[in-house]
Order: structure tokens, then sequence, then C-alpha cells
């Protein structure tokens, strides 16, 4: 007759309960959402709506995230410390420059930053639309709870009532936010 030992017991139930937990944290994280596409967009099929916030801007001036309501936002979160936010500044500047035409606001989430830094950044490259200052990274925790934003850089896209359509991980890349932004029902 066969009998287990306590031990292998304890390995096996344990491993297994691993694997369980992994099974259920990815269930969670992508209930609700398509997975990451070969190209680095992740799609929400059920459109979580995005924390409102309100926080003071690089400049001083207060942000609120709902006086957005009725138009399509693009917000990045970045700072001037981090090489791929810094690559992608001029992409999302053009981006800007030409979506701001069709009613998409551009805001940034400058995290862990001094103003004075990220200032003189967005102005060495032409950034022309806000940032925040969240130094405590207190607007990435709320998307947190919505969304995987865990790292910079990373782009979310909110439609016109407050829906997060999708976002990149990540450097962002023009194509990608015209995926983004067709989906978001700007690009026709």
């Amino acid at each position: 007759m066969f009998r287990p030992k306590g031990r292998t017991v304890v390995i096996t139930t344990a491993t297994l309960a691993v694997l369980l937990g992994v099974g259920l944290a990815a269930t969670l994280l992508t209930q609700g959402k398509s997975n990451a596409s070969a190209d680095g967009i992740i799609e929400y099929q059920q459109r979580p709506v995005a924390p409102d916030f309100t926080a003071t801007s690089l400049t001083g001036a207060t942000i609120k995230l709902s006086s957005y309501r009725g138009k399509t936002v693009v917000l990045n979160f970045w700072g001037s410390w981090c090489p791929p936010c810094r690559a992608e500044g001029p992409t999302l500047a053009a981006l800007a420059e030409q979506y701001g035409k069709r009613g998409v606001a551009f805001l940034g989430d400058d995290v862990g930053d001094t103003p004075a830094n990220a200032l003189s950044f967005t102005r060495g490259i032409g950034i022309g639309y806000p940032s925040i200052n969240d130094p405590g990274y207190a607007v990435v925790q709320k998307f947190s709870q919505v969304s995987p934003v865990s790292d910079t850089p990373t782009t979310v896209v909110i439609d016109k009532s407050g829906h997060v359509v999708g976002m990149v991980l990540g450097e962002v890349s023009y194509g990608q936010m015209t995926t983004l932004l067709r989906d978001a029902a700007v690009v026709q």
C-alpha cells in the first residue's frame, strides 16, 4: 500500500496552492479586458470608469480630471528621470498638436519628480499640454485600482464618457496612439 510521506504532501499542496493563486490573479487582472495585443496595447472590452482626481499642475494650477468630461483624454504617466519617457516625449508632443485640433486633450502625470526638472524637460522638447505634479504617486495609485498602471511610461486613453479605452505600457508609438484613438471614436 502506498502512503505518501508528510513532506511530499506539504510540497504538493503548496505547489497546487501557488498555481491556483497565480491562475486566480491572472483571471482577476484580465477580467473585463482583452490581453495585450502584439503591438503592446491593452484594450478593454468592458471599459472601467477612470478614477477622478484633483491635483496641482507643474505650474501651480488646479487640474481636475472630471473637468475633461466630454473630451477624449490621453493621460501619460512619466518622469523626466525616465529614459523611455524622454524618448517618447517628442511623439506625444506631435500627437497633442495633431489631435488637439480634433478635441483630444492631453494630460501628463509627472511622477517621482520635481516641478523644476519636469518643466525643464517639457519646455525643452515642446510639450505644450499640462502635467500634474505627482511626487508621491497618488494618481498612479488611484488608476492602478482600475488599470495596471505600475511603471513609467504608461499612457492611458479615456473616452468622452470617462471610461478607460485602453493603454500602452512602456514607450508609446504614433501607431499605438492612432489605434487607441480610433477605438475611442476620435479617428474615423
